[in-house]
């Protein structure tokens, strides 16, 4: 409609009367009633919520609530303590803009309520006080934010977690997963040439932990595996290009094809 809508492409009209009026807007049964049966119908087709045109916000409803606090900003820690507590229970990295939408305030607090996290778990010194840094961190990974134990914890925590130890990768599937992340897209006979070795265990293995997937047929209509943003999640990466430089030290498709030393015997 406006600049201001435009900043809040989530927000309904309903959303924005709950920031003006500071309630749902659910009154009584009775007074409901009370109140429908003493106003004229001109007054009631007014306040209809149901009715579009009538409970579509105007410009300066949308200015008030862009500079008025919300709901979420009333409680106590305000946004910064929301955004902890969803991050308390998301399981997958969260976008400024689904913070946005979930607390009903504009991405521009989001954003800042997150520089300043991100800057109480690191730690700081204020010029009178030195804030030690937590034990967990804020990371942007695959687009969105989640907390972390802090990496200089990892013996400590390894320790508490080493019940987990039957759940690492085995070095057939760390091997297989590195071939399809450097030269994704990949087909399962490339991988097996690459590796000298099959790999179809190391493929159902990738697949079921959700850290490969199929994706487009090759030009032969052969499945091509590409890895998924769990990965990128599991190596507190925000894309693959922040992995390491090993893609040349990889033979490319053709000379697989072409090397007889490359292809299994």
């Amino acid at each position: 409609m406006n600049e201001n809508k435009a900043q809040h492409p989530d927000y309904t009209a309903n959303d924005l009367d709950i920031l003006n009026s500071g309630s749902w807007g659910f009154d009584s049964e009775d007074e409901s009633s009370d109140s429908a049966s003493e106003a004229s119908p001109a007054s009631v087709r007014e306040h209809n919520p149901w009715d579009k045109e009538a409970s579509e916000p105007t410009a300066e409803q949308e200015v008030q609530a862009e500079n008025q606090p919300s709901r979420v900003e009333l409680q106590p820690g305000g946004i910064k303590a929301a955004i902890e507590a969803i991050l308390a229970v998301a399981d997958v990295p969260v976008s400024a803009r689904e913070f946005s939408a979930a607390l009903i305030v504009s991405e521009r607090a989001i954003e800042t309520a997150l520089d300043q996290l991100y800057r109480e778990y690191n730690g700081y010194d204020d010029g009178e006080t030195v804030h030690e840094p937590r034990g967990f961190e804020l990371r942007r990974i695959a687009g969105g934010w989640r907390l972390y134990a802090r990496q200089d914890f990892s013996p400590w925590v390894g320790r508490f977690v080493g019940g987990a130890q039957s759940s690492k990768l085995s070095r057939a599937a760390l091997e297989t997963l590195a071939v399809i992340a450097y030269q994704q897209p990949a087909t399962r006979s490339y991988v097996a040439q690459v590796r000298g070795v099959n790999v179809d265990a190391a493929i159902r293995n990738l697949k079921a932990r959700g850290l490969i997937t199929e994706t487009v047929p090759d030009e032969k209509g052969i499945t091509q595996y590409i890895t998924t943003d769990t990965l990128l999640e599991k190596l507190g990466l925000e894309s693959l290009d922040q992995l390491p430089a090993l893609a040349p030290y990889l033979p490319d498709v053709d000379q697989v094809a072409s090397d007889p030393e490359l292809t299994t015997t």
